[in-house]
């Protein structure tokens, strides 16, 4: 008698408006291509909208997933940042945690007091509540005093400051590489170590 299937991961990426728009698009690559990830709620800034505009000359809400991976997606619903009363902020919503990537200070600042006032934060709240892998992937430099005390304050309430910190022991070969090792450090942190990734130690490795 064959057990049941596994069920596959249930996911939520936000991107808030820091710097570091090719790290959210190769966690989205990342996270379409698993298939121990069933389903991820990806919820987008206005901020975030700015930066894509910025950094990838990606424009508007509109068909933004079909931008992004160069193609619709099955696995990825995107839901908008006002939303407060979307299915992720509710505790009763099955989620197997949250990734902010990039991570602004302002959004550290509203999780790290409790504000919930936009879906990013409220999606986090209840991470927090609910005891689920919360990853806030902070983009700033340097940091002040204030950002300090809120990673703290974020780190005591049970989230993981996982800082968009470039590896090179893997000796990249462009930025793409380092955006793509990164997004596998922190879905190795999740559970979901990534076919390909560099690993200290493994003589297979280049």
């Amino acid at each position: 008698m064959q057990s049941p299937a596994t069920p596959g991961k249930i996911l939520t990426l936000a991107v808030t408006g820091a710097s570091g728009a090719l790290f959210a698009r190769e966690m989205l690559v990342a996270l379409q291509a698993d298939a121990r990830v069933s389903h991820v709620d990806l919820v987008v800034s206005p901020s975030a909208l700015r930066v894509l505009a910025e950094e990838s000359a990606i424009n508007g809400r509109n068909a933004l997933l079909e931008k992004l991976l160069g193609s619709p997606s099955k696995k990825i619903k995107q839901l908008a940042h006002e939303d407060i009363g979307a299915s992720i902020a509710s505790g009763s919503y099955p989620s197997d945690g949250m990734i902010i990537l990039p991570c602004s200070m302002g959004t550290l600042a509203g999780i790290a007091h409790g504000l919930a006032q936009n879906l990013i934060e409220r999606a986090a709240d209840v991470c927090l509540k609910e005891r689920r892998p919360l990853l806030l992937c902070v983009r700033e430099t340097p940091f002040n005093l204030i950002h300090i005390r809120n990673m703290a304050s974020a780190t005591e309430a049970g989230a993981t400051i996982f800082p968009v910190i470039p590896t090179f022991y893997n000796h990249p070969q462009s930025v793409e590489d380092i955006a793509r090792n990164y997004v596998a450090r922190v879905l190795q942190h999740l559970g979901l170590p990534q076919p390909g990734a560099f690993t200290w130690g493994n003589e297979t490795n280049p």
